[in-house]
C-alpha cells in the first residue's frame, strides 16, 4: 500500500493544485483584467459564477461517462480541455467572451474532484481511504499558499512581447493542465491488476482484497448492489449530504 501511495498520492496532489489555481486565477488577474476589458463589479461577478453554472450540470454526467471511458482517459481529457480553455481565456477580447470561456470551463472541469475520488477506490480499501484523501486534499491549502505569490508574480513581471501579464497568467497557468492532461494518460493506471509497476504477488494480493471488500459490503447491505444513478440520484440521504455541503460550501465563500 505504501507503494500504491507513493505511485499515485502525489502526482493526483500536482493535479489538483493545477486545478484551483486554473479555478480561482481569474481573481488575481482581476486586478488588471476588470479595466482592460471594461467590466464592472456586476460583470466580473457574472464570470465568476457562470462557471459554476457548467460545473454544477456537467458534474453527475461527467462522473458517469468517467466509468464507461475508464478513469486513466477521463481524467486526461478533463485536464486537457480545461487546460486549452484556460489558456483561451488569456485571449478573451470584451466580456462576452470571457462569459463563454468561463462557462465552457466549468464544463471541462466538472467532475475532476468526485472522478479522483472514485479512482481512488479502486485502489485503496475502505480502512485507508480516509487517510488518502486527506492528504489529497491538502492540495487546496497549497493552492492558496503557492497561487496568490505566483499569479501576482506573473502579473507584475512578465509582458513578453507586450502582453500584458494579466493575459501571460492564464496562459502559463493553463499550459500545464494540458501537459499533464498527456502525462497523465501514459503515468495513471486503470487498476490495480493493470499496473506493470507492482509485483504480480502485489496485484493479485490488492485486487483480491479489495474485491473481498466489495463483497462484504453487499453482504451487509444488500441494496447496495442494486443501486444505479437513477436510485442513487433519487435517494434522501444523497440529498441530505448534498445540502449540508451546500451550506458549507456558501459559507465558506461568503467568509
Amino acid at each position: 500500500m505504501r507503494k500504491v501511495t507513493l505511485r499515485l498520492v502525489p502526482f493526483l496532489f500536482l493535479l489538483y493544485i493545477i486545478s484551483y489555481l486554473d479555478r480561482a486565477n481569474i481573481g488575481y488577474a482581476a486586478l488588471e483584467m476588470n479595466e482592460a476589458l471594461g467590466l464592472t463589479s456586476e460583470m466580473f461577478g457574472i464570470a465568476s459564477g457562470i462557471f459554476f453554472i457548467g460545473y454544477f450540470l456537467f458534474e453527475v454526467p461527467s462522473n458517469i461517462l468517467m466509468e464507461r471511458y475508464g478513469a486513466r482517459v477521463w481524467i486526461a481529457r478533463i485536464l486537457i480541455t480545461w487546460g486549452i480553455i484556460s489558456v483561451a481565456t488569456g485571449f478573451a477580447q470584451n466580456a462576452e467572451q470571457v462569459y463563454i470561456i468561463r462557462f465552457l470551463l466549468g464544463i471541462a472541469e466538472a467532475g475532476f474532484f468526485p472522478g479522483i475520488i472514485l479512482y481512488l477506490t479502486h485502489w485503496f480499501r475502505s480502512k485507508e481511504l480516509a487517510k488518502t484523501i486527506a492528504m489529497f486534499m491538502t492540495a487546496i491549502p497549497a493552492s492558496y499558499i503557492l497561487g496568490a505569490p505566483l499569479s501576482t508574480w506573473i502579473m507584475d513581471h512578465i509582458h513578453w512581447i507586450n502582453i500584458p501579464g494579466w493575459k501571460w497568467l492564464f496562459i502559463l497557468e493553463g499550459a500545464p493542465a494540458v501537459i499533464l492532461g498527456v502525462v497523465s494518460y501514459f503515468y495513471l493506471t486503470e487498476r490495480p491488476q493493470d499496473a506493470q509497476w507492482l509485483a504480480k504477488e502485489e496485484k493479485i494480493w490488492l485486487t483480491a482484497d479489495l474485491e473481498k471488500e466489495r463483497k462484504a459490503m453487499i453482504k451487509t447491505s444488500p441494496n447496495h448492489a442494486k443501486y444505479g444513478h437513477k436510485k442513487a440520484l433519487s435517494s434522501p440521504k444523497v440529498w441530505y449530504l448534498a445540502l449540508i455541503y451546500f451550506v458549507y460550501i456558501t459559507g465558506k465563500c461568503v467568509n
